[in-house]
């Protein structure tokens, strides 16, 4: 089993613990994590833009001028793409679904995979308890400078709920904060390093092995 280093909220190591090799020594394949992650943006997009089709804007029913005669290029309607206030070609629909499938075991499997690159690159902090911020971010600033992450990007992942852990991460830059069993690709390749607590790690070893 792979292990992987436990610090303190000084950030002074205080043992190394075991990790499930099923869902932290997975081998990685980029595209399909690549998949995934443009899936779930794809997914938490809402498609707004809407362009008219020229038989949809109103107007134009009338031939603006003769076919023959006057000098000028035919023209049929003023509502055609090349006229000013005409319809729109190719252009964005609300009516498009930009939803895509992602199966619940390939998703899985992209965790396990981008959880097992941070072990692999010691991107993945243990901590054994982030209850000392008690709120204050100044307290939680501190102590990620102690740890390994520095000032980076960091995702803190904890076990249970914490609205201290979470008020104390809100004003910090490039910090956020998830449940262990909610994480997901897109969290996890937004940020440098994964911080994440004693009951995370046993969350998450048992939620997606």
């Amino acid at each position: 089993m792979a292990k992987v280093p436990v610090y303190n909220f000084e950030g002074k190591e205080l043992e190394k613990i075991d990790v499930a090799d099923a869902v932290f020594a997975v081998e990685v394949d980029p595209k399909l994590v690549q998949f995934v992650n443009a899936a779930q943006r794809s997914n938490a997009a809402h498609p707004y833009a809407h362009t008219k089709t020229r038989g949809e804007v109103s107007g134009g029913g009338k031939k603006p001028w003769k076919q023959k005669g006057n000098g000028r290029a035919r023209q049929g309607s003023i509502r055609s793409p090349q006229w000013k206030g005409g319809g729109v070609v190719f252009g964005p629909r609300n009516s498009k679904n930009p939803e895509k499938k992602v199966n619940v075991k390939t998703r899985r499997l992209a965790i396990r995979m981008v959880l097992s690159d941070k072990l692999a690159d010691n991107k993945l902090v243990v901590v054994d308890s982030l209850a000392k911020c008690e709120g204050k971010t100044k307290a939680l600033y501190t102590a990620l400078g102690k740890l390994p992450t520095g000032h980076k990007s960091s995702l803190i992942a904890v076990g249970t709920k914490s609205a201290e852990v979470t008020r104390a991460a809100r004003n910090i830059q490039k910090v956020n904060t998830v449940l262990a069993d909610s994480i997901n690709v897109g969290d996890l390749v937004k940020h440098q390093y994964l911080v994440v607590d004693r009951a995370g790690i046993e969350k998450l070893s048992t939620h997606f092995a």
